[in-house]
């Protein structure tokens, strides 16, 4: 049996309680507030599969590569434009966009030759460049062995892709690429590595992976140096890879 003594000090430590959870609950409320959006979301058409977004900015309409230049010396790209697609021309060299950007949502479709020559890095090698620096390789990989983090789809030497959703040989592929540049402090050190997010013919393939730094061939850990906007740059290694319908959206 409870003492009128114990009740009382019960009752107080019941009412504390609970007005200690009241004081809790305003804060955490008050602390978390969702706050009211400023503006409403722009309306823009969305496109389809031979549209762009009506606020991206086109890169490559298969008609001319008026938007690129080569990456050595800035002159007019020398690829070649046939059946509303680019196509690398070996020994040209790669080809940037005139335009600069950080961050971006960025679409390209690509195809590798329908007849199939090497093996490996041989095989329908070219790369997507984020800012000219950071590669998303592309390569046939379609029942063709390389080293993991060389396959399409990888963050190159950097990222295998989680899964290998390659299409034959020939077939039309697609990139959608979610990039968000690196941030630099003005000491220059980095502050905020890059992350890419892809998804190769409709699958997720890199899920937010951050960029240890640009893209080397050599077996070196890439290491970051302060930079600015850059191009999207486009590989030639040799091998006939078309691309088309190219656009990017600024984020």
């Amino acid at each position: 049996m409870l003492t009128r003594t114990t009740s009382v000090r019960f009752a107080l430590f019941a009412s504390f309680a609970i007005a200690v959870s009241s004081v809790a609950a305003w804060s955490y409320g008050a602390a978390f507030q969702i706050p009211e959006p400023k503006t409403e979301p722009k309306i823009i058409d969305p496109g389809d599969a031979s549209r762009a977004p009506s606020d991206a900015i086109v890169l490559f309409d298969g008609k001319d590569l008026s938007n690129w230049v080569t990456v050595n010396g800035g002159a007019p790209a020398k690829w070649d434009v046939k059946d509303g697609a680019m196509v690398v021309v070996r020994g040209t060299g790669a080809i940037r966009t005139k335009q600069e950007f950080d961050d971006v949502q960025l679409h390209i479709e690509w195809a590798t030759p329908a007849e199939v020559v090497g093996e490996g890095q041989g095989r329908g090698n070219s790369g997507v460049f984020l800012q000219g620096k950071y590669e998303v390789q592309v390569l046939d990989s379609y029942n063709n062995k390389t080293y993991f983090h060389g396959q399409a789809g990888s963050v190159y030497k950097q990222y295998p892709p989680l899964v290998n959703a390659s299409r034959k040989p020939g077939e039309w592929q697609t990139y959608d690429i979610i990039y968000h540049a690196p941030i630099f402090g003005d000491d220059g050190r980095v502050k905020k590595k890059a992350t890419i997010t892809v998804l190769h013919n409709g699958v997720l393939i890199q899920d937010h992976s951050e960029i240890f730094g640009p893209t080397t061939h050599e077996p070196v850990f890439p290491a970051y140096v302060k930079h600015g906007k850059g191009p999207i740059v486009l590989q030639d290694h040799g091998n006939p890879v078309r691309f088309r319908n190219i656009w990017v959206r600024q984020l």
